[in-house]
């Protein structure tokens, strides 16, 4: 995914069952944490804001 601008931390794959609420909550918070750690994603603003013009 860095190749398109998106770094790493910004992305999380999970497989969790509709009956595990508990669970989905802890890893929304851990990625939500991790994105906030990490910051903006400028980078990929700039690179796609420069190609739609």
């Amino acid at each position: 995914m860095e190749h398109m601008g998106v770094e790493q931390g910004r992305l999380h794959y999970s497989w969790i069952s509709s009956a595990e609420s508990t669970k989905f909550v802890e890893v929304v918070k851990e990625v939500t944490d991790a994105v906030k750690a990490v910051g903006p994603n400028t980078n990929f603003v700039k690179r796609y804001m420069k190609e739609a013009e």
